[in-house]
């Protein structure tokens, strides 16, 4: 699009009014004169060096004809430009009022500016649309996640008040899980919430990526082995500039989804060298990820199959938490599917310096 149209039109259209007022004041004179003196001899003596009344008068009329077509030009050029104006401002009182599907008409588009400038108030209402229908969705999606623990742990409260079930140490220890739950969740809401606001901070330092792994290998290797898997670990030395405490996670939340979703057998959790990058990845085997989930897997409360869902639990938040994690950190996170038909997850940090050697090209975050 061309910039500086409608003050272009401005200039143009005002240059020629001008023009034209001239061309008939001086023209319409001249017209008028020759016409006249042929009719009527011209006086004796020198013609006068100022205008006379008659010749004033003539002059006006010229004038009041220019200044009537300038007027009607102008007219017209103003309701080109007010039109898509008067209808921005009628959307943004809609839009203050609560009407956020209200939008603009650009009107007349060879007015450049003006069409620009609706283009952009609409994409910002837009946005502005999605944003309130996103948070509904979001207090809707929260609401259901809290409910189900919520209303077992009241059960179990109220039947143990009630007497219905005897406080020992079983259903002590079901109640601190759905606790655990609870806080989990809450906390994955508050990591996903404040790096969408890019307000996560984080507290940077130098990490060993050998040592914030084991320490979550060490801690979740009991519980995978009792489901079924057998965790093969493959760790370079390599150092990077992070949080580590959000970076074990991350970790967690993809080795709890390989647990909750992958069928038993191993799971390989390695790190490698990509460039100014370090690569976390993990690779289980299968049943990976429905292609058609595979684009939105990262988003906050995206689910798979419903079935598969409800089967396995699961608040929906975990890859999004290691993408905000990720993403925070300056890396990125990323799916594919492996070569035995299983997922690949992997999370890209950069490197705090120059170590380990790197990978072949195209080996890392699916390139």
């Amino acid at each position: 699009m061309k910039r500086y149209r409608l003050s272009g039109q401005i200039i143009v259209s005002m240059s020629v009014v001008a023009t034209i007022a001239m061309l008939i004041v001086f023209v319409g004179s001249f017209i008028f004169y020759g016409i006249y003196l042929t009719y009527v001899p011209a006086p004796p003596g020198p013609p006068p060096l100022l205008p006379e009344a008659p010749d004033l008068l003539l002059i006006a009329f010229f004038l009041l004809i220019g200044l009537a077509l300038a007027i009607a030009v102008a007219l017209r050029l103003a309701k080109r430009i007010l039109a898509p104006l008067n209808s921005l401002a009628e959307s943004a009182r809609k839009i203050a009022a609560g009407d956020l599907s209200a939008r603009a008409s650009p009107g007349d588009r060879s007015l450049g500016e003006t069409a620009q400038l609706v283009d952009d108030f609409n994409a910002m209402a837009q946005r502005l649309q999605d944003i309130a229908e996103d948070m509904v969705a979001w207090n809707a999606t929260i609401a259901h996640e809290l409910r189900t623990p919520l209303t077992v742990l009241k059960g179990r409260l109220q039947g143990i008040a009630d007497g219905v079930f005897a406080p020992d140490e079983a259903l002590i220890r079901n109640l601190l899980l759905h606790v655990d739950g609870l806080s989990r969740l809450v906390e994955d809401l508050r990591t996903v919430t404040l790096a969408d606001g890019g307000r996560l901070d984080l507290r940077i330092e130098k990490i060993g990526l050998a040592a914030e792994i084991s320490s979550v290998t060490d801690l979740l290797e009991p519980s995978l082995l009792k489901a079924g898997f057998l965790l093969d670990v493959t760790l370079l030395d390599l150092v990077v500039r992070g949080d580590g405490s959000r970076i074990r996670q991350a970790l967690l939340a993809l080795l709890d989804n390989a647990q909750r979703y992958a069928r038993p057998g191993s799971i390989e959790l390695s790190t490698l060298k990509s460039g100014n990058s370090a690569v976390i990845r993990i690779e289980d085997e299968g049943p990976g990820l429905p292609p058609e989930f595979a684009r939105r897997a990262f988003e906050p409360f995206a689910r798979g199959e419903p079935s598969r869902s409800r089967r396995f639990g699961g608040s929906g938040l975990g890859l999004s938490v290691v993408r905000a994690i990720a993403e925070a950190h300056g890396g990125r996170a990323a799916y594919r599917r492996s070569s035995r038909g299983g997922a690949v997850f992997e999370i890209q940090l950069p490197l705090m310096e120059d170590c380990g050697p790197d990978v072949a090209p195209g080996e890392a975050l699916g390139n």
